[in-house]
């Protein structure tokens, strides 16, 4: 499947509406409902297995995702995911990339209360994980990281975080192995300036 572009937060668009692999990213086990994605880690610390039955499993009605699914299903598995991540203790960078994709979904069904409030939550999963420097050895590089920190947070309308955020990318450039993400946000800092004179 083709993605004929992104946009600011690394959304992908893909050119058939009516076919979207986002809803396919989470597979669901239809007898237990764990629920997980390639980003997962193997690894399961002692009692997480019993934290997860407790908490998933006795209250599943053994659904199938297996079938063609629409967006209220795939946000389900999503959301599932969420859950199975944090039972489970995953990585931030992991967490951060569900509840962002939850955002997005969100953000095809034009429900904006829903879309900022998964947004507000993957910028804070995004801020834990640049804190802990979890997604080191991940496809994120630091620069990356700190991108999507500060683009958040100006969807969300926390301006003076992201001018922070777009501030240390740009700063980072000379040791950065990732150019693109530096364009991306001078392209931001100018949107933003812009906005400012706009307001004054």
């Amino acid at each position: 499947v083709r993605i004929s572009s992104h946009e600011t937060d690394f959304k992908p668009v893909y050119p058939d509406p009516f076919v979207n692999p986002l809803y396919y990213n989470v597979s669901v086990c239809p007898q237990c409902g764990f629920s997980f994605t390639d980003d997962f880690s193997p690894y399961f610390a002692p009692g997480t297995t019993e934290i997860i039955y407790k908490q998933i499993t006795e209250k599943w009605n053994g659904r199938s995702f297996g079938k063609v699914r629409n967006a209220i299903e795939a946000i389900e598995t999503y959301k599932l995911a969420y859950l199975s991540a944090t039972f489970k203790k995953e990585k931030s960078i992991s967490i951060a990339g569900i509840t962002l994709r939850i955002a997005w979904l969100y953000r095809d069904e034009a429900n904006a209360e829903e879309e900022r409030r998964f947004l507000t939550t993957a910028r804070n999963f995004y801020t834990e994980s640049y804190s802990e420097g979890d997604y080191s050895g991940t496809q994120m590089s630091e620069a990356r990281v700190l991108y999507m920190i500060a683009e958040l947070s100006r969807k969300i309308g926390d301006h003076d975080e992201a001018v922070r955020g777009f501030s240390r990318v740009i700063e980072s450039q000379r040791t950065t192995t990732d150019p693109k993400v530096i364009e991306m946000a001078k392209e931001r800092w100018q949107e933003m300036r812009g906005e400012k004179e706009k307001r004054t």
